[in-house]
């Protein structure tokens, strides 16, 4: 009497699986992402950037609401989609973060020098991942559209571009080894073309990120150290020039994207 249940059950086993097997590991990751989404952890530092925005700190006592971004002093909204960009009061071409601990520096009084030193994810360099989270989520859904304007601007992005295809390392990697051209994959997971739109929307208009798999939040300078640690290249500094340059290169590919940061990650 249990034979015919049991064949019924097997039959359904055997209907999941084929279900299974015909959709793509990059449309389980999706669904996976999708599920989590509600919950993203990255609504924990975006709070407590904000709060860290707001807040009388360091050596002066003072908020960094008088902050410049690009937009003008205490301008939060859409200055992370123009970034990085020329600034005139550092004469530099500057990300998101190197920004925030220049105004850190001038308005609070910490020591740059010393941020620049602290380990992503410890003490002051902890609180600048999150200030970037939370300045990245006031302008999600918003365009990318990073100036051009400065020649600084126009040089950075050229040296971004060599430094996208420069191969070394003792694997002899580039940037563009993963991500330079369309259809490829590592391990489960697609790899975007980040030399063009839209490949370029679901990479650099993604981080920020909250990484599932270490439950760390990443700004985009730990993605770009990571890359070249995976490309077997000595780990840039904090701030590096060579970060920027890849920053503004990628930023640029991303006209027209919207940007979902904080986004998560694996």
């Amino acid at each position: 009497m249990r034979i015919p249940f049991l064949l019924a059950a097997l039959a359904l086993s055997s209907l999941s699986f084929g279900a299974a097997a015909q959709k793509s590991a990059s449309q389980a990751i999706d669904e996976y992402r999708a599920m989590l989404a509600d919950g993203n952890p990255a609504e924990l530092f975006e709070a407590k950037g904000e709060a860290l925005w707001k807040q009388k700190r360091g050596p002066k006592n003072a908020s960094l609401e008088a902050c410049d971004l690009g937009k003008g002093p205490g301008v939060v909204k859409g200055a992370f989609v123009e970034l990085p960009r020329y600034f005139a009061d550092t004469a530099k071409v500057q990300d998101l973060e190197t920004r925030l601990v220049t105004c850190m520096e001038k308005l609070q009084g910490f020591n740059a020098a010393d941020i620049a030193k602290t380990p992503f994810g410890s003490g002051e360099m902890a609180n600048v991942t999150a200030l970037a989270t939370w300045v990245a989520s006031e302008s999600r859904g918003l365009a990318f559209k990073l100036p051009q304007s400065h020649p600084m601007e126009r040089e950075y992005y050229q040296v971004g571009k060599r430094l996208f295809f420069m191969r070394g390392g003792t694997h002899d990697f580039a940037c563009a080894s993963c991500h330079g051209e369309d259809g490829k994959r590592i391990r489960l997971q697609d790899l975007p073309n980040l030399t063009k739109n839209p490949g370029d929307g679901v990479g650099f208009a993604a981080w920020p990120a909250y990484r599932v798999s270490n439950g760390q939040m990443w700004s985009m300078q730990l993605r770009l150290n990571d890359c070249y640690r995976q490309q077997r290249f000595p780990e840039p500094e904090f701030g590096a020039e060579a970060l920027t340059a890849l920053s503004t290169y990628l930023g640029v590919n991303a006209t027209g994207a919207k940007s979902i940061a904080p986004s998560l990650k694996r």
